[in-house]
């Protein structure tokens, strides 16, 4: 069994975390990553509701149908905020404290005015980093560990690879440092433990899943897609109007919708009718228009099976190599 940091500080099986992807990673998926042997993680996007919190902390929490694992294991989950959005109201972070997850990841932005109450509520704090000055501004609120999250990540990411950003933020960091961005088999696993990180995240790798929040249609895509397909972009922020910091853009697949409104933003910003058609095609599981966020890892997915068995054998196959290699 590989023994990191991650895994002794969490009693983990799996140095692995469940990336907090809005929309997609709900309690089902959280659920399943965690029986796999990694952290499950809800990902609350800027229009989650403590309603919604409470009932996915809930699925989170117990186990169903589609998940099998350890009866402890259920326990264990953690939150993705977007510090950003809390900083306009933090009504959504006091509901997901009362949740007590194992962690709470505080990415895009700055997570110092938070950092206490996520510890007096028990809680470790996570934060997704993208430059060097992200690390410092991290360290310096007092998180417990960065995700050096580079630019080959799905959804919304910096302009850095990932092995680039990595290989600076463990230069630099006093922290553990955990890696993101186009891990999505047990190479990836094994290639960021040999480089010194403490674990991954991975979400790319876990859309496939039956548990997973997503459309049959959208899934679809996602096993045609490859790699090269996937394209950085503020063409769906800017479409619903959500108000994502511009230095932060999205990893999507292309789409038409990208291929007639990316280099129009200015125009898109203004058209009435865009928004309503990404979130009809959001929903109706429409890939021309949907804003299907993947990363790079997306050109290994290769079937759909359940999330607890990609984290297994992800841990598996990186013991094996570094056990083979080392």
């Amino acid at each position: 069994m590989l023994s990191t940091w991650l895994t002794r500080t969490l009693n983990l099986r799996a140095p692995i975390i469940g990336a907090p992807m809005a929309n997609r990673s709900g309690g089902r998926l959280a659920r399943a990553v965690t029986s796999g042997g990694g952290l499950g993680m809800i990902g609350a996007g800027s229009a989650a509701t403590p309603a919604w919190l409470r009932e996915n902390a809930a699925r989170a929490s117990t186990p169903d149908d589609a998940t099998q694992g350890d009866a402890g294991d259920g326990e264990r989950f953690g939150v993705g905020l977007m510090t950003w959005s809390i900083d306009r109201d933090r009504t959504l972070f006091d509901a997901v404290l009362a949740e007590r997850p194992a962690v709470v990841s505080l990415s895009f932005g700055d997570p110092a005015p938070y950092v206490d109450d996520v510890h007096d509520a028990g809680a470790l704090v996570m934060s997704q980093v993208n430059t060097p000055a992200d690390l410092r501004l991290a360290e310096d609120a007092g998180v417990d560990f960065v995700v050096a999250q580079g630019t080959d990540a799905g959804g919304h990411t910096g302009v850095i690879g990932t092995l680039p950003l990595l290989q600076q933020v463990l230069d630099r960091a006093s922290i553990p440092v955990l890696a993101a961005g186009g891990i999505a088999t047990g190479r990836g696993l094994a290639a960021v433990l040999a480089a010194g990180a403490e674990g991954a995240v991975v979400g790319t790798a876990l859309l496939g899943s039956p548990e997973a929040d997503i459309p049959d249609g959208l899934r679809e895509r996602l096993f045609a897609a490859e790699a090269e397909e996937t394209v950085y972009t503020r063409a769906f922020d800017t479409a619903m109007g959500t108000p994502w910091p511009h230095r932060w853009g999205g990893r999507a697949i292309h789409n038409r919708f990208i291929d007639e409104w990316d280099g129009r933003l200015d125009e898109l910003a203004h058209d009435g009718h865009a928004g309503d058609l990404v979130r009809a095609a959001n929903r109706a599981g429409n890939p021309d228009a949907a804003g299907l966020y993947a990363g790079q890892g997306v050109g290994m997915l290769s079937d759909g099976a359940p999330a607890a068995d990609v984290v297994a054998r992800m841990a598996t196959d990186a013991e094996a190599l570094l056990g083979r290699r080392f």
